[in-house]
């Protein structure tokens, strides 16, 4: 993340602004804004959230993206991509929740590049974000852009804000789905995605 282009976002030149802010923070938590740990932690930080939340921006991206690697195909079974590593903020604490997507859809004439679901997900997941709601776009922007004959996700998700503070259940999970055409009408559709998802990998 170091290296990246932070000119080419939309809020790259807000970073000052929000490192000034950060040391603010620091400083009202009573650290030592001069010590040499946390010299550049406020510049750290403001490129740290600016990257992590850089989807807010691209959701009219979205469109161009998955435009750009469709295909006219008569393949009409279910494609299925498992084990999409994502990590989001959770917009009540602004703490981590990281986790895997699994996306299906049941192709309708047009099939897309395999590479762009995931960046889809990126799109979603880097932003102030709650796992219901990523559900639903990720399902929405597939459903809208590609339509296919329907779009299955299900997002499993550890988050921070249970581990480290609150109730603090490191080992538990919370699950998310959100379906559209076959997989909400054809019970056998939904069954089929579901047990695919549960396969243990080799």
């Amino acid at each position: 993340m170091d290296d990246y282009d932070f000119s080419l976002m939309k809020s790259g030149d807000n970073i000052p602004k929000i490192a000034e802010h950060v040391k603010e923070m620091l400083i009202l938590l009573g650290e030592d804004v001069h010590r040499e740990g946390l010299v550049k932690t406020p510049e750290r930080v403001a490129k740290a959230l600016t990257f992590l939340t850089m989807g807010e921006t691209q959701d009219d991206s979205v469109k161009e993206l998955m435009s750009t690697a469709v295909f006219s195909h008569e393949y009409d079974e279910m494609v299925l991509i498992k084990d999409i590593e994502f990590y989001s903020l959770c917009e009540h604490h602004m703490l981590p929740f990281y986790g895997r997507v699994h996306i299906a859809y049941i192709p309708n004439g047009k099939v897309i590049g395999l590479s762009k679901l995931p960046r889809v997900v990126d799109v979603y997941a880097r932003r102030l974000q709650i796992q219901e709601q990523m559900s639903m776009q990720i399902r929405d922007a597939i459903q809208n852009n590609l339509q296919p004959k329907g779009v299955a996700v299900v997002i499993e998700a550890h988050h921070m804000c249970m581990m480290v503070r609150g109730v603090q259940k490191q080992q538990s999970l919370t699950i998310t789905s959100s379906l559209s055409g076959e997989f909400l009408t054809d019970q056998k559709t939904r069954e089929e995605f579901m047990t695919l998802v549960h396969v243990k990998n080799d």
